[in-house]
C-alpha cells in the first residue's frame, strides 16, 4: 500500500527521497502539496545554515546526523553546484557567547550564536563582504561543523530525484480526509485539486504529515474529532538576498578543492555572521552563499504575523523589509549591495 505525505517542501520531499530508497516502492510514495508554488515558505527563503553541535542535548544527536547526512548527499552529487552546498566559517561580531543552553534564541529574537561554543578568537579571516570599519568578527566554528546551502535548489534537487525514482507529486493539491477500513485503520486518503476541483482517492496505510507551520491545520482537516494538540506554530521571519561587488572574491577554490575541505582544516571561503544591531533591536543572521555569489541577511522574526492560507499569500511588510535594508548599509555599506530579491 502506498505512503501518503501531506506537504511537500524540504520536509516532505527529504522523507520521500530516502523512503525511496528503503524497500519501499517509489511509485506507491505520493507527495501533496497544497501550495501554487513549490518551496514558497520556509524550504525555498530560509537562510540554509547548517550545524553539527549548536543544540541542547535533547536534539543533538538529531543535529550530528542531519549535518553528516548533508554532508554525505553534497560529496555524491555534486552538492557545491548543484545546490551552493559549502563549508562555511560561523563568526561572531561584538557578541558574547552564553546562556542557558535550551534558550529559545529563535523565539526570544536573541542570536543563535549563544547554543554553539567559541572554538577560537581573533581568527585573521574577516567576510571580504563585511564594511572594512567593522572590527575582526570572532571565529566560533572554522567550518569543520558548520556548512551552507541554497535550500530553493536543494529543495529542487530532492523534488527531482524523486520523480526520477517514481514518487507521484500532486500539485496543487490538498488532503481533505481519511478513509477507514471496517475495523477502523486508514485506508486512503481524499484528495481534491486546486485547478480542477476535482476529487478522487489515493489507497494508503501510511500518513506522513510535513506541512511546516501548516501541519496543525492538516491534522485538523483530517482527522476533525481528535484532541491531540500539534506543537507546531507558526513564525514569520522576513529576508533578503543581496548582490555585493566585493562577494564572491576574484579567486574561487576549484571543486575538487572545495571537496577536499571537507576533510581538511583549509578555510572555506563562505562566512556566517551572527551580530547585534541597537538601532533596530534584533539579532541579524548573514549568511554568504556560493557558487551564486548571494549575501543573504534575516534574523527580524515575528511570531505575530497571522498564517496565510496558503505559503503564496503571505504579506511582506515594508518596515521589515526598511530594517533589514539599514542593518545591510551598517554591515556591508551604504552603496555596497543590490536587493536581488525580498522575502518572507
Amino acid at each position: 500500500m502506498a505512503t501518503v505525505i501531506v506537504g511537500a517542501g524540504i520536509i516532505g520531499t527529504s522523507t520521500a527521497y530516502y523512503l525511496s530508497q528503503s524497500k519501499t516502492t517509489p511509485s506507491s510514495i505520493h507527495l501533496i502539496e497544497s501550495s501554487p508554488k513549490l518551496f514558497a515558505s520556509a524550504s525555498g527563503y530560509a537562510a540554509g545554515f547548517l550545524a553539527r553541535d549548536w543544540f541542547s542535548p535533547a536534539s543533538a544527536s538529531l543535529g550530528r546526523l542531519s549535518f553528516d547526512l548533508h554532508r554525505k548527499l553534497a560529496k555524491e552529487h555534486n552538492g557545491y553546484e548543484r545546490w551552493g552546498y559549502s563549508r562555511s566559517t560561523a563568526t561572531s561580531l561584538a557578541e558574547t557567547i552564553g546562556g542557558d543552553d535550551d534558550e529559545d534564541w529563535l523565539g526570544e529574537g536573541t542570536s543563535r550564536v549563544k547554543a554553539a561554543k567559541r572554538i577560537a578568537e581573533n581568527d585573521d579571516t574577516r567576510p571580504v563582504w563585511l564594511a572594512p570599519r567593522h572590527g575582526r568578527p570572532d571565529i566560533i566554528d572554522n567550518g569543520d561543523g558548520t556548512a551552507q546551502v541554497d535550500p530553493y535548489e536543494l529543495c529542487q534537487f530532492l523534488l527531482s530525484e524523486c520523480k526520477i525514482r517514481g514518487v507521484k507529486l500532486h500539485h496543487p493539491a490538498q488532503a481533505t480526509s481519511v478513509i477507514r477500513d471496517p475495523s477502523g485503520a486508514l485506508s486512503s486518503i481524499q484528495i481534491r485539486s486546486s485547478t480542477s476541483s476535482e476529487e478522487y482517492t489515493i489507497p494508503c496505510t501510511r500518513l506522513i504529515i510535513a506541512a511546516g507551520a501548516w501541519t496543525p491545520q492538516v491534522f485538523s482537516t483530517l482527522f476533525p474529532s481528535s484532541k491531540i494538540n500539534i506543537p507546531v506554530s507558526p513564525l514569520a521571519g522576513h529576508s533578503l538576498l543581496l548582490r555585493s561587488p566585493h562577494w564572491p572574491p576574484p579567486y574561487l577554490p576549484t571543486v575538487a578543492s572545495i571537496d577536499k575541505t571537507h576533510t581538511s582544516r583549509q578555510q572555506p571561503p563562505c562566512h556566517a555572521l551572527f551580530t547585534t544591531d541597537p538601532l533596530a533591536s534584533y539579532s541579524p543572521e548573514l549568511f554568504s552563499r556560493l557558487p551564486a555569489g548571494h549575501v543573504y541577511i534575516a534574523g527580524l522574526n515575528n511570531a505575530d504575523i497571522p498564517l496565510p492560507s496558503l505559503a503564496t499569500e503571505s504579506v511582506i511588510d515594508p518596515e521589515a523589509i526598511d530594517t533589514l535594508k539599514g542593518t545591510a548599509e551598517r554591515l556591508l555599506g551604504k552603496g555596497e549591495f543590490e536587493v536581488e530579491r525580498e522575502a518572507l
